[in-house]
């Protein structure tokens, strides 16, 4: 049964090809809105506390600050209306979700810059 899943999503499940990033990463999503007959393009930067899954059923959760209220967000890699994924900056972080994030202010809640090739 599994292996007849995993030929279903190869071979239908278009995939999209995004820049590599990882738990500490701050990201930009950009991604498609439809209010009725309009569509409009709409972006979401914040910190990314995790990937999670595999595949098609790949999902990565984006937390940012609006105003002192924490906003987070899960996004489906293969979600249609994702249109593009930019890496602002290079996280270091010893943890692959980092769910301890959400419990931190001010300085401590910075987190150190990568030195990434």
């Amino acid at each position: 049964m599994e292996s007849l899943i995993k030929f279903v999503q190869d071979e239908f499940v278009t995939t999209k090809d995004f820049p590599e990033f990882s738990a500490g990463d701050t990201i930009t999503v950009y991604y498609e809105i439809r209010e009725g007959e309009k569509s409009r393009t709409q972006f979401f930067r914040g910190v990314v506390l995790q990937r999670r899954g595999t595949g098609s059923s790949e999902t990565f959760t984006i937390r940012k600050m609006s105003g002192t209220i924490g906003v987070e967000r899960i996004f489906p890699v293969n979600l249609p209306a994702l249109q593009k994924v930019e890496v602002n900056k290079r996280g270091k972080v010893r943890r692959a979700r980092i769910f301890y994030f959400r419990g931190l202010t001010g300085k401590k809640a910075r987190i150190k810059e990568a030195r990434r090739k």
